[in-house]
């Protein structure tokens, strides 16, 4: 009885047939034309992500209105409007107040540095084994360390260019300029973000206005000679979308209730003249995993011993220790639930290969996508 030939291969043994070549090319094709878009549309990845954002919010808001309000272009101009509203009394109320503070600290930023290098050459003078931590404490000039530090050898700048990404290595004034220079650049930062949020704003409304008739148009690509390319990405970018938007969802609590908590632990320690400023660093940075409550740290930090002493500086880490206690044993299990939960030491090793291959992207979308590719993509789940 001659042999039966398997079912994947030819006449020639060949398992490299057409029904298994097409797909093969299909996937390539369609996967190589988005990333080809989004290559295309780089630089105004800003503009999309922010559409992303308010989109997926009213999207949510809407849908959790909808046993209140049936009619849905209702919906959608309430939710406009609750969203213009919080923004306007924002934008009314604590933008001029956190734009004086973030000039004083620019402005006395080089204070800030002086005295903290004080406190590290105090201390090293007094506990040497510090000094084979931290390099740059090891000096000869180690009179007047009360009065004057070297500011060739700046461990608190060495800090900054660490946990930051402020300056580059160089020595002396030349490295303190390039960290003042990096923060007066932000504010020509803010103004490129603050154009591309106003239309983010626009965008997602008419997005989310003409949401039914848009699902429509992009459904009809299933009739098109482009249907490889629907049938190929729309889960996967939909599941993606769904996952990263809950992601940024849950952050945006926690973020609130880390700046309240920060906001009244500032108050108490005495530093309400920065109030504003740094609960607005500490809202940003708390999109950033672990290392956000790192970078916020700083500046807090920084005024606390500038203006009320080593002691109160020690207090306000004590602050940030406890509200991060709370937030990782307290909020994100009820907040994230089971399905974003990530090993801490996972979350290190994503946001240091995220951050140096896509910056401040790469810290912030660093986490979903890789819950995402690893929960959803390899293992198959569906993101409700």
């Amino acid at each position: 009885m001659p042999k039966q030939q398997p079912e994947h291969e030819d006449n020639d043994g060949s398992i490299w047939n057409k029904s298994n070549v097409m797909p093969i090319i299909n996937k390539m094709l369609a996967w190589g034309t988005l990333f080809a878009a989004l290559y295309i549309l780089r630089s105004f990845f800003l503009l999309v992500f922010f559409t992303f954002v308010f989109a997926y919010i009213q999207t949510r808001g809407i849908k959790r209105l909808e046993r209140f309000v049936r009619n849905r272009t209702l919906r959608v101009l309430i939710m406009a409007t609750v969203i213009l509203g919080i923004l306007t009394a924002t934008g009314i109320f604590l933008v001029p107040k956190v734009k004086q503070q973030t000039e004083i600290f620019v402005s006395k930023f080089t204070e800030y540095v002086t005295r903290m290098d004080q406190e590290l050459f105090i201390f090293g003078s007094k506990y040497p084994i510090v000094k084979e931590i931290i390099p740059q404490l090891k000096t000869d000039e180690v009179t007047e360390l009360t009065t004057k530090v070297p500011v060739a050898k700046s461990p608190t700048l060495s800090l900054l260019q660490h946990l930051a990404g402020l300056g580059e290595e160089a020595p002396g004034l030349k490295n303190m300029n390039q960290v003042l220079e990096r923060l007066g650049g932000i504010s020509g930062r803010i103004a490129s973000a603050s154009s591309a949020f106003l239309l983010s704003l626009l965008f997602s409304f008419l997005i989310v206005l003409d949401m039914p008739n848009l699902k429509g148009n992009v459904t009809e690509l299933k009739k098109t000679k482009l249907s490889f390319i629907y049938l190929e990405v729309s889960e996967n970018i939909r599941d993606f979308a769904n996952v990263l938007g809950r992601s940024l969802e849950a952050q945006l609590i926690i973020a609130i209730l880390n700046s309240f908590l920060t906001a009244i632990g500032i108050s108490l320690l005495g530093l309400g003249q920065s109030v504003a400023f740094l609960s607005v660093i500490v809202f940003f940075c708390s999109f950033i995993p672990v290392a956000g409550v790192f970078i916020s740290s700083i500046p807090i930090c920084l005024i606390a011993l500038q203006t009320s002493g080593l002691q109160t500086m020690l207090l306000s880490i004590v602050m940030v220790t406890v509200i991060h206690l709370i937030e990782g044993y307290i909020l994100n299990p009820r907040i994230y639930g089971t399905y974003m939960r990530i090993n801490p030491v996972i979350v290190l090793i994503i946001l240091t290969i995220g951050g140096k291959l896509f910056n401040l992207w790469g810290l912030i979308l660093g986490v979903p996508v890789c819950t995402y590719i690893f929960g959803y993509a390899i293992k198959g789940k569906t993101a409700e």
